[in-house]
């Protein structure tokens, strides 16, 4: 392959050879090997990270839809004496241009916080991921005010954040002495569950002990101790 791919190059080089050579014999060696394309075109092999998702590399792909379901689902009738069932949305975003592993540190910060406190906190995150994090936060307030019947778009608190893997796109990386180093071009999808109420004190349960507690365990521990083989 590296051998087809560096007679391409000498080729698109000497464009007066090309020019004098048949139709048949060009038409040939393009369909062995695509052409290397300098400016990153996603209709060639990828050579850098401009642009996104294209319809050509993207045609069947719609990214997950199960999550959007959840939205549809109806419920039975409560009883009367029964807790109000609360409010929920679930929205996402996919083929982010950002790496899911870089993504879940921003998806787990926000995750158990209010959306008020989470929009704020955002603004200070220098990520890349923090953007579309924050936009797909003001998509799902609207939408649940709008669609799902919620009265204050502040009583609202993120129950569920967190990130999955999208395609990954395998391009070259051109190098000295006519080699290639293979990069990868990483897409990720974000989904989100909101939810009515106030945000629980402790998301991850159990709850932390506090500093005293773990101390008196610890004592206990130490105080509980035998010694084997003695009296």
């Amino acid at each position: 392959m590296h051998k087809v791919i560096r007679q391409m190059t000498q080729l698109s080089l000497q464009t007066p050879l090309l020019a004098s050579a048949s139709a048949n014999s060009v038409a040939k060696l393009l369909a062995i090997a695509p052409a290397i394309t300098h400016s990153g075109d996603c209709c060639g092999v990828h050579t850098s990270a401009a642009g996104g998702l294209c319809a050509k590399w993207n045609k069947y792909n719609y990214g997950p839809r199960r999550w959007l379901e959840y939205n549809k689902t109806v419920h039975p009738p409560q009883e009367v004496d029964e807790e109000p069932r609360k409010a929920y949305v679930c929205h996402m975003r996919n083929n982010i241009k950002y790496s899911p592993d870089k993504m879940w540190y921003i998806a787990a910060f926000v995750r158990g916080m209010s959306v008020d406190e989470a929009l704020k906190q955002l603004n200070f995150v220098l990520k890349k991921g923090a953007t579309d994090v924050k936009e797909t936060i003001l998509e799902a307030q609207q939408m649940a005010v709008e669609r799902h019947n919620v009265e204050y778009k502040s009583n609202l608190w993120i129950a569920e954040s967190f990130v999955g893997k999208g395609r990954v796109f395998k391009g070259l990386r051109r190098h000295a002495r006519g080699r290639f180093g293979r990069v990868e071009y990483k897409h990720c999808h974000y989904f989100l569950r909101l939810e009515e109420g106030e945000p629980p004190q402790h998301y991850y349960l159990p709850e932390p002990e506090t500093p005293q507690e773990q101390y008196e365990k610890w004592l206990e521990q130490m105080r509980s101790r035998k010694v084997i083989n003695s009296l």
